[in-house]
């Protein structure tokens, strides 16, 4: 039954027969076609038929590329993708015991679905969802705390992934600012993750937040990002006239914190089942080009969950190997930005630093109150 789901073992370029390879419905799929027996210059070929290109690039992959980075994912252990640069040993590298991807994203961009369709592939957990997902608007339904997901189910696993509460579209500034400090101080599992409208959940939910925040919970360094967009409802607002959702997604995709390295965030798109092809091609290139990035490295087109509101398994193995190779490009880029531990002489010009500025500092108030002093006696002088 697997191998009669594959795309690529149907009628060649049938449309009729590829329900999954929804891209060669396309009106340039047939030239994509021909350039196949010239191998031309992908540089000299349009954004569109780049496009093409790489979605048969993943198809052509999926049926064996999949199996193989399960068993990659199986036996990784953090730092096993590291590479030797600079002259520095990996016991000289800062490793940490598990690498952490954290997915951010505007609420209802499929984070919590995304999720559960990373347990389906990678450790077929079946029909079983892990995570809640959002239903609307609803506070009461979304993801009120930061969540560790040990997507393997393994307990040896080398990384883990972390699902995050939304963002609103109305507050980027605050959401951006709760990025910033889940980048630089870490997360950790069921971190409440507060918002400035959140006062009547914060008085009902008290007693349930005692219960699920413990100082046991091991304070995670985020190693990587994964920027979750619904590229529907982008598209959408773009053709009502609304930039909002777009405008917001740049904001959040170039937010400083999020370069952990010279490597961009990868870029998810979900929700492109919601359009229709030529639709879906015209939307990854426009929020591609909106945000400077390149259509076919680092962006991902994945369908979180199937029509019938299951998670995408093995009957879409183009989604099921994308959301595995995004995955395995997440843990690449993180171990070849691992930094080199602080010896005793960096430590030591640390504090040496820090207790010249709280001198410095203590020296500026006592002459800001010795001013003030002498400026009183002249008054009374006076």
């Amino acid at each position: 039954m697997k191998s009669q789901l594959y795309c690529g073992e149907v009628d060649e370029y049938d449309p009729s027969g590829l329900v999954y390879c929804w891209w060669r419905s396309a009106a340039k799929f047939d030239e994509c076609v021909k350039l196949k027996l010239d191998l031309p210059n992908v540089s000299t070929l349009t954004p569109r038929l780049r496009v093409l290109r790489e979605m048969e690039r993943l198809a052509l992959i999926a049926p064996d590329g999949l199996n193989e980075l399960r068993h990659k994912f199986l036996s990784y252990r953090s730092g096993d993708f590291w590479i030797p640069i600079g002259g520095i040993q990996k016991g000289g590298m800062d490793i940490p015991p598990v690498i952490t991807i954290l997915l951010v994203g505007f609420s209802g961009s499929g984070k919590s679905s995304l999720v559960n369709l990373m347990y389906s592939v990678l450790s077929r957990s079946g029909l079983v969802l892990f995570a809640q997902t959002s239903s609307g608007n609803s506070s009461h339904t979304t993801t009120m705390y930061m969540e560790e997901h040990n997507v393997m189910r393994s307990l040896q696993s080398g990384f883990c992934v972390y699902d995050s509460r939304g963002f609103n579209y109305n507050r980027v500034h605050e959401g951006l600012e709760e990025l910033s400090s889940w980048m630089s101080e870490g997360v950790h599992h069921n971190q409440r993750c507060l918002r400035s409208d959140d006062c009547a959940l914060m008085k009902n939910d008290a007693e349930i937040d005692d219960l699920k925040s413990s100082p046991k919970y091991v304070l995670r360094r985020v190693n990587f990002a994964m920027v979750v967009s619904n590229i529907a409802e982008i598209y959408k607002a773009l053709k009502a006239g609304d930039s909002k959702p777009l405008d917001a997604t740049k904001r959040l995709f170039s937010a400083p914190g999020l370069r952990k390295c010279n490597e961009n965030p990868i870029l998810i798109l979900t929700h492109g089942d919601m359009l229709s092809t030529e639709e879906r091609l015209d939307a990854r290139l426009k929020i591609c080009e909106y945000l400077g990035v390149s259509e076919i490295s680092g962006v991902y087109d994945i369908v979180c969950l199937t029509e019938y509101g299951f998670p995408a398994e093995e009957c879409d193995p183009v989604t099921a190997y994308s959301i595995a190779e995004a995955i395995y490009r997440a843990l690449l880029i993180s171990d070849r930005g691992h930094s080199p531990k602080k010896t005793f002489r960096d430590w030591a010009v640390l504090i040496l630093s820090c207790m010249l500025c709280f001198i410095a500092s203590f020296l500026s108030l006592l002459a800001d109150l010795c001013s003030r002093l002498g400026q009183r006696g002249q008054k009374l002088k006076m």
